[in-house]
């Protein structure tokens, strides 16, 4: 993306539709007089004196418990500097809106115009009792590592800045694993540390903790080698002086194990990577520039295993990685400190979920190959599911065995099981559908191409690397579209205009022979190619000029559909249908047949019911198919429920690999718990999360309510069954609904 449009879309992102990234939400209700009377006064009193009586119960009646805030005075903020209170909280709003996402921790941001330590100090200890931790952020050394400590010393709850110890934690499971690649023993290795600054040495303090020996450690800073001749050092950087004689990091890398680099792009030399030891270990972690390029780096040493703090290559040490989960476990044992302990269980756990086996739905949403642990794989991806159990529990067990959890968990198999329900699932599936999916270079139709959202959604898509847009349409129209709205540059952007295409007669005698014992002329199919959009970008998808195609802007969904089926027909012996995707904090769930089929059939069920499971197993989920009714299993006996009955046992006799069940009520399906005990006959192992509805209009009532009032995202609907992808969005669609549309067909063109 060129700069002047990443700046551009940037700041439209955080303008508009509401400034900002996050927003408060009510927890309880609030309709009466009553909600209001129990909200404030004077029902709120009550919690009030519980509190006053015993100060714990502050956990119990407010959001303490699951409450973080997230600290800055904008003194070191990314790579711009110290840019002060107000330009930080761009960052910190990040912040938060990841906290949220990964873990279902919620945050208060607050940035303090304080560059005084003690004046800092002062200000958080102020407002601590609001919260049931503090996340430093972006606060430069060496003040960070005072304001730190004595806030440590000082609350009775955890305390961590996240720019110290997240990239240790991240960066030291990928050095475990990376020395077990490279059989290397961590009390022998030879580590140079490029910067030495919060994040580098809080790095270093934690891989003596893990036993690298202090006498092979040389740390540098801008000023070079930090050794016994220096007199210019802080308490911190004296931890780490060196005795042997060398001054620069070209003396340092000479037979070297480990390059640890938090410093800048670009220092590390060929020269010095061909001087390092067998099978070296570089994690070039400085952005947006690495020390040293990757594909340099590669090239330059075969046996290399490297890191870097970048998305697009192999080994991103992200923070992401650990400080949601690391809070998310000390927040559930109420910990009073994050302390060594724990750091540690949450290196380990990390690194030990990059040696397992990735699960099958891990693999299918994320890429074309397989991840396996090795040189290219050392610590997970930071959409991984299993994060948020594994690390969150490590940590939560190192508190309690270490003394300093003041809620220590009973059941820990139990609590997992609540760890994996907290994940919200919105960003990891659409993140997981665009991984696959990027640099494939698939190419995606944009049937109205002179629509503003349309072109848009184009650029987005390009300029993403997720694929090749074609905009169906006129070219003076269309760079008259774009030109209006902003955008100068559309290189990249394929036009095709139907009327003008050399395809045309090849298209027709497509149509024709595919339409002509229905009803159609050669005339009729020659106009419909010229004239109609959706058909003439069917036909490009069809015969193979195309991947997929996205349309619905200006026509009803039926219109739409009606027009590209006459082109693009169901798989064979398929049908087509449509499926739609809930995803609030707690769960995902599948809805079909949510806009074609009216009343079908029970063997038409039991297709949909089956189509669905193989979609969702290929979007990561292990699928639980429910057939809705109002009844369940008999209860009410009723004429209208019987086709759900019937699809369930036309299911019986096929050889199916999912679970399958009916017909229930939706409160049955979606709750386990009461589902067995009504019903412990019925044969889901959970909670179902497929719905299939037994007719369109109770499928597309229950969507749209959802869409409206229901509090979550929805992704849809999404077209299945046809023999190429097709995607018709709702006429009010926005920009993120094409764009997610269009992924959705590259993603569905992937054998």
């Amino acid at each position: 993306m060129k700069k002047d449009q990443q700046r551009r879309a940037s700041l439209i992102y955080h303008a508009k539709p509401k400034a900002g990234k996050t927003e408060v939400v009510p927890t309880k209700q609030y309709r009466t007089q009553r909600d209001l009377s129990l909200a404030y006064s004077p029902g709120v009193a009550i919690p009030c004196q519980e509190i006053q009586d015993k100060i714990e119960n502050v956990y119990k009646y407010t959001n303490k418990g699951n409450l973080v805030a997230v600290i800055s005075n904008g003194t070191a903020v990314l790579g711009l500097g110290n840019i002060g209170p107000e330009a930080s909280k761009p960052v910190m709003e990040g912040k938060a809106l990841l906290f949220k996402i990964f873990a279902d921790i919620d945050v208060f941001d607050i940035e303090i115009d304080a560059s005084d330590p003690d004046e800092f100090i002062k200000a958080v200890k102020s407002i601590s009792p609001t919260f049931g931790g503090i996340n430093l952020e972006d606060i430069k050394a060496p003040e960070a590592f005072y304001i730190e400590q004595k806030l440590k010393e000082e609350l009775s709850i955890p305390v961590m800045h996240d720019d110290q110890h997240g990239t240790a934690i991240i960066s030291c499971a990928a050095l475990l694993n990376a020395l077990e690649l490279a059989n290397k023993k961590i009390d022998k290795i030879r580590v140079v540390v490029s910067g030495a600054g919060a994040a580098a040495i809080s790095c270093t303090k934690l891989y003596k903790s893990f036993g690298v020996n202090e006498k092979n450690i040389v740390m540098i800073d801008s000023r070079g080698v930090i050794n016994n001749k220096r007199e210019d050092l802080t308490e911190e950087k004296k931890e780490f002086l060196t005795n042997r004689k060398i001054n620069t990091l070209e003396e340092a890398m000479v037979n070297s194990d480990v390059f640890i680099g938090l410093s800048q792009g670009n220092i590390l030399t060929q020269k010095m990577l061909l001087s390092m030891s067998k099978n070296p270990i570089v994690f070039a972690m400085a952005n947006p520039d690495p020390e040293i390029n990757y594909d340099l780096a590669c090239k330059t040493r075969d046996d290399i295993i490297m890191a870097t703090g970048r998305s697009d290559l192999p080994n991103q040490v992200n923070n992401v990685l650990g400080f949601p989960y690391i809070f998310r476990g000390a927040l559930d044992v109420r910990a009073t400190i994050i302390n060594d302990e724990m750091k540690i269980a949450a290196a380990n756990s990390i690194a030990k979920l990059a040696r397992e086996s990735v699960p099958d739905e891990v693999n299918n949403a994320y890429s074309d190959d397989d991840f396996v642990y090795g040189e290219n794989y050392i610590i997970p991806s930071p959409f991984d599911p299993r994060l948020i159990v594994e690390v969150s529990c490590a940590v939560a067990e190192a508190a309690m065995n270490s003394g300093v959890a003041l809620k220590p968990i009973k059941d820990l198999k139990q609590y997992k099981k609540h760890l994996a329900r907290r994940l919200n699932p919105t960003a990891s599936t659409l993140q997981m559908v665009s991984d696959k999916i990027t640099g494939m270079g698939k190419r995606i139709v944009f049937a109205e191409g002179e629509e503003e959202r349309a072109i848009k959604a184009a650029l987005i898509f390009k300029n993403s690397n997720f694929g090749v847009p074609i905009l169906i349409g006129r070219e003076q129209h269309i760079r008259e579209t774009a030109n209006r709205i902003g955008i100068d540059d559309i290189e990249g952007l394929e036009i095709s205009n139907a009327a003008l295409s050399d395809k045309n007669d090849f298209y027709k005698s497509f149509l024709f022979n595919k339409l002509q014992r229905k009803g159609y002329l050669e005339r009729d199919c020659q106009r419909m190619v010229n004239l109609d959009r959706n058909v003439f970008g069917a036909c490009m998808v069809a015969l193979g000029d195309a991947d997929g195609i996205v349309s619905g802007l200006t026509r009803s969904f039926d219109s739409t559909f009606n027009h590209i089926k006459r082109v693009i027909s169901p798989k064979h012996n398929k049908q087509f249908f449509t499926m739609c995707i809930i995803l609030n904090k707690e769960r995902t769930v599948f809805i079909g047949d949510t806009n074609i089929n009216e009343r079908p059939h029970p063997n038409e069920l039991a297709d949909i019911a089956e189509s669905m499971a193989n979609a969702v197993r290929k979007l990561g989920h292990e699928p639980r198919v429910s057939f809705s009714s109002l009844s369940n299993f008999g209860s009410p006996l009723l004429p209208s429920t019987e086709r759900a009955r019937l699809a369930v046992s036309i299911l019986e006799t096929r050889s199916v690999d999912f679970e399958f069940d009916g017909e229930m009520s939706v409160e049955i399906a979606l709750d386990y718990k009461l589902m067995k005990k009504n019903y412990p006959f019925c044969k889901l192992s959970d909670e179902a999360n497929i719905l299939v509805m037994p007719g369109l209009n109770s499928a597309n009532i229950s969507y749209k309510l959802l869409q409206k009032l229901g509090g979550g995202s929805v992704i849809g609907p999404i077209l299945l069954g046809g023999e190429h992808p097709v995607q018709i969005v709702p006429m009010g669609a926005t920009v993120a609904d094409l764009l997610n549309a269009a992924i959705f067909n590259a993603y569905g063109s992937i054998e």
